[in-house]
């Protein structure tokens, strides 16, 4: 099987290309920035934009993992990038697999950002989208183009929308969410650090090698269903017990974890109900087993 990851030279992405390597795959790698270094693994590096670079992504392919975009709030900062790259340039490579490789299985990264705010109490795959974000709105509408196309046919594409993925490190302070990653590498580095949320405050969170092993599962899967857009598994978590997760793998750690509530980031990233993923349960898809395991995935 010969297996295409857009976006592999990012923090999920090198997680997927490393646990396809070990699956005996036929890679190629894309990206603009340094590719992983995966013997037998073909690298492009360049935008998928560009449609030489995209021609030659996609030669012969059976399956693309698409994972690069324009995040948040550096979407929100530029929309017309935005625009480009997860609206224009997806669009642009869902025509190019159609024309060249019809039927071939499509893997698209979205978000649980295509749900707004406040979310009802327990979320489940019936759950209406309203995304307030330019983020969630675009990979909203790449959601109901791949659905379309699937449901046509033309593509074998599925969207799935990963929860918060710990942890990595060094994220940017400029993102919202940074706080979350920072969490897990402060404990383990004995650095104080002050959270802008409550202990109560309730977040959805999953590991980056369970985000991983999802996207692969989803490329590799002889049958993906009817739905082709699944919210996928995590954890719902309390930071308090978040915290309480990180102490018991670090005991030793002298890190001084306080909480001052930010309203806001309350709102976006405390204020998460219940998660009830029936389809991707019945796919197979996976979850961290509980708060220890999650700490465990997300520092391997």
């Amino acid at each position: 099987m010969r297996l295409a990851i857009i976006g592999a030279a990012g923090f999920v992405g090198r997680r997927v290309a490393a646990r396809a390597a070990g699956q005996g795959l036929e890679l190629v790698l894309n990206d603009l920035g340094p590719l992983p270094d995966i013997a037998g693994a073909a690298q492009v590096q360049g935008s998928f934009a560009d449609a030489q670079v995209r021609a030659r992504v996609c030669d012969g392919v059976d399956s693309v993992i698409h994972l690069a975009a324009i995040l948040g709030g550096a979407a929100e900062s530029d929309p017309a990038l935005a625009r480009r790259v997860n609206v224009d340039a997806t669009l642009d490579l869902f025509d190019h697999l159609r024309a060249q490789n019809p039927g071939t299985r499509v893997v698209f990264a979205s978000t649980i950002a295509v749900f707004g705010k406040p979310m009802p109490d327990l979320v489940t795959d019936a759950t209406p989208t309203a995304p307030s974000m330019l983020y969630g709105a675009q990979k909203l509408m790449i959601e109901v183009a791949l659905s379309h196309l699937a449901r046509r046919g033309w593509l074998d594409g599925i969207s799935l929308r990963p929860s918060g993925v710990m942890a990595r490190d060094g994220a940017d302070a400029g993102l919202k969410s940074a706080f979350l990653s920072r969490l897990f590498w402060c404990m383990a580095r004995g650095e104080d650090i002050t959270l802008p949320v409550a202990e109560d405050s309730r977040t959805w969170l999953t590991s980056v090698d369970s985000v991983a092993a999802n996207f692969l599962h989803a490329a590799t899967a002889p049958d993906l269903g009817p739905d082709r857009a699944l919210t996928l598994p995590a954890l719902s978590l309390t930071f308090g017990e978040l915290v309480a997760a990180l102490r018991r793998r670090f005991p030793a750690s002298p890190s001084r974890i306080t909480f001052a509530p930010d309203p806001a980031t309350v709102a976006l990233f405390g204020s998460y109900p219940r998660l009830e993923t029936a389809g991707a349960d019945a796919l197979g898809f996976h979850r961290d087993a509980d708060a220890d395991a999650l700490v465990r995935a997300s520092m391997i």
